[in-house]
């Protein structure tokens, strides 16, 4: 592998690492820089997704004490976090290249409006009537968690935002509780997946997993969420927000074209 190719993606982990500690969405960073040195579209959605999970950790660690009085929301979408990213970890490895190459724009496509969705759907959740946690509630819920988990499993950028969303509409209210639930969800689906990334590629499809980017992947992204983290209030997460969702649809476009133009 060209030394260039590393010094890329390292140079776009760490960029990933500190949006996803400031604002959500560093896939959208990530995974186009491993396309673009040659990965297929599943190299490309595997290591990514293994590089960037120790940020998940992170965040998680970070917000551990927000989780407190919040145990019944945690025990409740836990199973179906790790049952759905389960099953998308597992469709995704089952479906075939040349296909998920093809679902690339459309995967990219996809996060990016679920990114630029997230204010206007805060605002309309916040408008919404009472939030009586009844069993329909939590059932619904668990539902939309299973979803989740699936969409996570499979592809995972923009799974922050409809987290969110969902916690939102069951009455949670203190953005610290909710973010501290979120990245312990995150860190269910994406740990579950990795988990069947890494049984199928020692087991039946090696190669999906660069290791030598994953390593490089996983420091870049760790010293890109401290840098995110203390540059949070200088930048703001708005900024930065707009900044990858522009980036998102340019690229979207990039590959409508490759894929589906002249």
């Amino acid at each position: 592998m060209h030394i260039g190719h590393v010094f890329t993606v390292m140079a776009a982990a760490f960029i990933a690492g500190a949006i996803n500690s400031i604002a959500g969405g560093g896939t959208l960073v990530s995974f186009p820089a491993l396309l673009g040195i040659g990965l297929t579209g599943q190299q490309a959605n595997v290591t990514s997704t293994i590089a960037l999970w120790p940020g998940s950790i992170g965040g998680f660690w970070g917000h551990r004490e927000d989780l407190i009085g919040i145990r019944e929301f945690a025990l409740r979408l836990m199973p179906p976090s790790l049952i759905g990213g389960a099953l998308g970890a597992w469709l995704m490895l089952v479906t075939p290249q040349k296909v998920f190459d093809q679902l690339v724009p459309w995967l990219i496509l996809a996060a990016t409006i679920l990114l630029a969705a997230n204010d206007p759907v805060n605002k309309v959740l916040k408008k919404m009537g009472s939030h009586d946690r009844t069993p329909g509630w939590w059932i619904g819920a668990m539902i939309f968690q299973f979803i989740v988990g699936i969409y996570g499993g499979y592809f995972g950028a923009g799974i922050g935002i409809l987290m969110l969303a969902a916690l939102s509409l069951l009455g949670l209210t203190d953005i610290h509780q909710m973010n501290g639930l979120k990245n312990l969800l995150a860190l269910c689906i994406n740990g579950i997946a990795i988990f069947a990334f890494l049984g199928m590629e020692f087991l039946r499809h090696p190669g999906n997993v660069q290791w030598v980017l994953v390593g490089v992947m996983a420091v870049a992204a760790g010293l890109g969420g401290l840098f995110g983290s203390h540059m949070a209030h200088r930048v703001g997460r708005k900024t930065v927000r707009v900044g990858v969702v522009s980036i998102g649809f340019i690229l979207s476009a990039w590959y409508f074209y490759k894929h589906y133009g002249a």
